[in-house]
Formats: C-alpha cells, sequence, structure tokens
C-alpha cells in the first residue's frame, strides 16, 4: 500500500493530511446516506490462485470511513452474500438501536435486504466495523469484511503523518483457498498469513524527518490475540478502543491486542538519521516475531511542533465508578465439555433469544469478575459501555478505558463499568469461534 493525500469528504468532514491509502469510495446514496455492500470478492494472497473474500464494496478492509466530532454518521448496509449479515460499529458507546448484533438489537438482514444504521458522532476516535451475527462471524470475518470508521476531533491535533494499519490473517490450502471449515475449538481460528491494509506484511511508511506521526492500529483478526511490539523507538500510547487518554509509554514497548482492539499513538522522529520504528507481532517463544510495520525517515525536515499534550477527553464517561455501590457478579467461564458443544456461564448456557444474564436500572455501576475456566485466552467485550480493567491485588484501576478484557486461560480478570444507556446489550467473546460455540450473553439496562 502506498500513501495519498485525503481531501475529498466521506461525510461532510474529512481530514487534509496524509494516511496510509484504505479503499476511500464515497458512494452517497440520493437520501445522503453511505451505501456499504457487503459482497463477494476476489483475494490476491497467493501465488496458488485467487482466493474467495467478502468485502465491503468489494474492498478488503472496508472503505474507510471518516466524519467530525459532532456530525450524523448515516450508513446503508446492503446485503448481496448468500447468508445473513449485520454492522456492529465496536467501540460507539450509548446507541442501543445502532449496535448491530443480529438477534437481539436488530433482526438479521437476509440476502438482498438493506438496513439503515444512523447516529451521531458524539465522541472522537477510531472505530472498527464488522458483522455482528453470531452463527456466520467465523465465515464472514474471516473472508474479510471488517472496516474502519474515524470520528475526528472538532480541532485535530497537527501530524505530518496519520497513519491506519489494520492487521489481518488468513488460513489458506495448497490451492489459495481459505481453509474450510470455519469454526476452530480453543483458541479459534489463527491464519499464518499476516497482512496489513491487504498488504503482504510488513507494510512500509516513511515521514519527513523531525516529523510527528499519529498512528492508529486495529486487529481486525477473527481469533488472533496479537501482541505488538515496537523496536528503534518509544511512541506514546494516546488512545485505546477509541477513548483518549494520557499519553504514556508502553511496559516493554509491548501492547497485547486482541480482536476488535484499537490502539493509537504518538511518535517524533528525531531529525538526522533516527533509527527507524518498526512493529512486529509476538510469535513464541525463542521465534522470530512476525513483522508487521517500518517507519523510516524521508524528505525535508518538518517544522518544529509545541510538546503533545494530550487529546480531548470524553465528558461523557464517568469521573469514578463507586465500587462499594456497585452490582457485583463472578462469571466462571467454561469451555465445551464435548466437540460441538456450548459455553456456559457458572454451568449454564446462555444466548441472546434467551434472558439476560442480569438486568440493572440507568445509572448502575456493574463490577464482573470474568474466569476463565478454559485451555485458551479469551477477550470479554462488553457493548455499549466503557470498561475499567480493575488490579488484581488492590482497589484502583487502570488509567484507560476498555470494550474488551483479554482474560489468559486459568486466570481471572476484573472490570467496571457505569450501565448508563437503556437497552440489550451484548456481553461476548471477541473471539468469534468462541462467540459462535456460546461464549455470549446479554444484559438489560432498564
Amino acid at each position: 500500500m502506498t500513501a495519498l493525500n485525503i481531501s475529498r469528504r466521506l461525510f461532510s468532514g474529512g481530514l487534509a493530511a496524509s494516511i496510509v491509502a484504505l479503499p476511500a469510495r464515497a458512494q452517497i446514496g440520493g437520501d445522503g446516506f453511505k451505501i456499504l455492500e457487503a459482497r463477494k470478492t476476489s483475494l490476491k494472497l497467493s501465488p496458488a490462485g485467487a482466493t474467495a473474500g467478502f468485502g465491503y464494496d468489494g474492498s478488503v478492509p472496508g472503505p474507510l470511513l471518516r466524519a467530525k466530532q459532532g456530525e450524523e454518521v448515516k450508513v446503508r448496509l446492503v446485503n448481496k452474500l448468500e447468508q445473513p449479515t449485520s454492522l456492529h460499529w465496536q467501540g460507539l458507546i450509548g446507541d442501543n438501536a445502532n449496535d448491530g448484533v443480529a438477534g437481539l438489537t436488530q433482526k438479521p438482514v437476509a440476502p438482498g435486504e438493506s438496513f439503515d444504521y444512523r447516529f451521531k458522532a458524539t465522541a472522537p476516535g477510531t472505530y472498527f466495523y464488522k458483522p455482528a451475527i453470531q452463527l456466520h462471524n467465523v465465515e464472514q470475518i474471516s473472508r474479510g469484511l471488517a472496516g474502519v470508521l474515524i470520528v475526528d476531533e472538532a480541532e485535530p491535533p497537527e501530524v505530518d503523518r496519520d497513519l491506519v494499519i489494520v492487521l489481518q490473517d488468513w488460513k489458506l490450502d495448497a490451492k489459495g483457498a481459505l481453509s474450510e471449515p470455519f469454526g476452530e475449538p480453543g483458541a479459534g481460528r489463527v491464519g499464518p498469513l499476516l497482512t496489513a491494509n491487504l498488504a503482504p506484511a510488513p507494510l512500509t511508511e516513511t515521514a519527513p524527518p523531525g516529523g510527528r506521526v499519529r498512528l492508529r492500529i486495529v486487529n481486525a483478526c477473527t481469533a488472533r490475540m496479537a501482541v505488538a511490539i515496537f523496536d528503534g523507538g518509544a511512541p506514546r500510547c494516546i488512545a485505546i478502543d477509541g477513548q483518549a487518554c494520557d499519553p504514556f509509554q508502553l511496559v516493554r514497548n509491548t501492547a497485547p491486542m486482541a480482536p476488535g482492539a484499537r490502539f493509537e499513538f504518538v511518535y517524533d522522529l528525531q531529525a538526522g538519521d533516527a533509527p527507524n520504528l518498526t512493529l512486529g507481532l509476538w510469535a513464541g517463544q525463542d521465534k522470530p516475531r512476525l513483522p508487521v510495520f517500518a517507519l523510516k525517515t524521508k524528505g525535508e525536515k518538518a517544522k518544529q511542533r509545541a510538546a503533545f499534550t494530550t487529546l480531548p477527553v470524553n465528558p461523557r464517561l464517568p469521573p469514578e465508578i463507586r465500587l462499594g455501590e456497585a452490582k457485583k457478579l463472578e462469571l466462571a467461564l467454561q469451555p465445551p465439555k464435548t466437540p460441538g458443544g456450548q459455553w456456559t456461564f457458572n454451568g449454564a448456557p446462555q444466548s441472546y433469544a434467551g434472558k439476560p444474564l442480569f438486568s440493572v436500572k440507568r445509572g448502575t455501576p456493574v463490577s464482573i469478575g470474568f474466569a476463565n475456566k478454559s485451555d485458551a485466552a479469551i477477550s470479554m467485550h462488553v457493548h455499549g459501555h466503557c470498561m475499567r480493567l480493575l488490579h488484581d491485588l488492590d482497589d484502583g484501576w487502570e488509567p484507560y478505558w476498555r470494550n474488551s478484557v483479554i482474560v489468559a486461560k486459568g486466570a481471572t480478570k476484573h472490570v467496571a463499568f457505569l450501565a448508563d444507556t437503556p437497552g440489550k446489550w451484548a456481553l461476548r467473546s471477541d473471539v468469534a469461534d468462541q462467540e459462535a460455540a456460546g461464549l455470549a450473553a446479554w444484559f438489560e439496562v432498564t
């Protein structure tokens, strides 16, 4: 992939900044809706032949959608697949009607039908769109259905490059086709072929000496628990899962990223012969890292900028969560006991069609403990809300907000959030294979 200058507007907003090229075809209907067609497409992933994939507007990743804070986002999903689908906006909080969970917040979008999503982009950040239809997610995501929505700040920080990297992996057979069947037990479907914006990794980009780069990384894999590791520099993390945080440097320059996770970084290159910044994924003990991205200096020296401070914090998020008043749940997440069986929550199966796991009144603090009783890592995602990850040994929490929490095999993690929006909200694993096998429930806010 190469870079281009984005100046046209995908909705009514846009950002005149250099960005890694993602498909950005502005197909707008007469009523102002951006039309996203979920349809078959052909991918070039292997010299053995073409790979049959799925793409939004035929593109993998899907078109980069961009809006300014406060604008209305209007997207019409048109299903041209031969199976039902839907569209979930990962990271969007407080809008149950647009959450896109088929069988819970909307009916599945049948082949040949369409569904309109319409919401106000109130909070700036990097969001992720993908299908949310439990029985088809593994195939649809594995075939390429994924895209990025960026909501720009009212006054975005000045940068020389604004780079988006969408990570996907692929499991191919000897003929270059996606291997079947799609659902896999345990850790789920992890493909050995890694791409960045569908280009063979590593993706290489440039920035001027002394320039400032904003780097947005999205894990769009079906099941890969990616451990991203930077070398050659120490970018500061400025946002996680679409929510701003006080800039900080990663411990050991390492960021664990479950499927659906989004991390944003800012990095100031040194003038002159600066060391190249590279990004790789941990591939196992004593194994070489999987290369993802390399940033090099090129061109004239950039103008000097003031020190980066912080992005605007979402005022909707509570300054504190009163844990003493919280509804507390301890959930034992137990894997299937037999092949083809279902996950259980405290020994009981759950489904989007069944009763809620719990129900609370609006404004109630909620604290959940996720105890992973399996031999594979899971990532529990609470829809419509942002969570604090609680400390294991004291009553504090991490200084950033999350949509999901990774729970290692045999471990227990606790989260807390304020249930402040009425509706039916999914609580599920971000590993599509695990969700399909029953690691999915819902709760109600009245």
